[in-house]
């Protein structure tokens, strides 16, 4: 293995593991704050860190809001990605939640082949349908205690996918700084929309009330570790490629149960377990396909 993709690889591994700090933070805090408002709160100091990374690269006329339509649809997949991420972490044990969430590569292969009329292979389907018999078996031990609620990591795979189809269509057309920073401040901006409407016209445990200091604190740590680790993910896809990448997501899911255990005594059953090998299995195997595709580098 080259060096580069070495380091690549640890870059991602890297990334993917902090971002389960945020999970687990956002786990430390059911009921105590709405969920919007803690989403937008993270997409704000991501904000600020974006910007002012931004405006010295690229200087300050860089830092208008987008123009682009397809900027907006990916701040706003990303937010509802966010929001049922902190519901589902809230609901079930924080690897289970995690768990389901990895979902999406199957959702986003098939919405590749719906939106961007990409062909289908057949290891797409099948993968597509494993997955998703994981995914039941996952969410079955929950059902009865969360209900409906179940289907949150669902929405939050579904909202990621989404994101990523749109970064397919949205390449090119800026800096990766700046779709970075895009991205995060349409979040931002429609967060604070939606909190502010939840908090009008939505229940009452959506509205916005005075909180402890701490709770906006741990909020504002959840936007720097995320930003810190998407940074992390971009170096390694530059260092070793996303494909190369690509299986190192897994991290999350262990870091997950890791942190479930350790701080608040998650202990999935058999089915979670199962569950979970299904749907990473299926996950290695679309992977795996996807790179016998790619002709191998000859040197000339």
């Amino acid at each position: 293995m080259q060096q580069s993709d070495r380091a690549g690889l640890l870059y991602a591994l890297s990334g993917f593991c902090t971002l389960s700090i945020g999970d687990a933070i956002v786990k430390s805090m059911p009921g105590l704050w709405p969920a919007p408002a803690m989403a937008a709160t993270r997409y704000f100091v991501g904000s600020a860190i974006l910007a002012s990374m931004l405006a010295r690269a690229e200087g300050l006329s860089a830092l208008g809001l987008p123009r682009d339509p397809i900027q907006w649809v990916r701040g706003i997949a990303i937010s509802c990605s966010a929001m049922g991420m902190f519901l589902a972490v809230w609901l079930m044990p924080l690897a289970t939640a995690t768990t389901i969430a990895f979902s999406q590569p199957m959702i986003t292969a098939v919405l590749a082949t719906i939106v961007l009329r990409e062909k289908a292979r057949p290891s797409t389907w099948i993968a597509t349908l494993a997955a998703f018999g994981g995914v039941f078996l996952a969410l079955r031990p929950n059902f009865a205690t969360a209900g409906w609620g179940v289907l949150f990591p669902v929405l939050g795979a579904t909202g990621m996918s989404v994101t990523i189809i749109a970064n397919r269509v949205a390449t090119g057309r800026a800096s990766n700084l700046a779709l970075q920073y895009y991205m995060s401040v349409t979040a931002m901006i429609f967060l604070v929309l939606a909190t502010l409407t939840m908090h009008f016209f939505g229940p009452a445990n959506f509205r916005v009330h005075a909180t402890d200091w701490t709770v906006i604190g741990r909020c504002a740590l959840i936007g720097v570790t995320a930003t810190f680790a998407q940074w992390l993910i971009f170096m390694g896809t530059v260092k070793a490629g996303a494909g190369t990448i690509a299986p190192m997501t897994y991290g999350q899911l262990l870091m997950a149960t890791l942190f479930g255990y350790l701080f608040f005594g998650d202990h999935p059953d058999a089915l979670s377990f199962l569950g979970a090998a299904i749907i990473i299995g299926a996950g290695l195997y679309l992977w795996s396909t996807g790179r016998m595709r790619v002709p191998p580098k000859t040197d000339l």
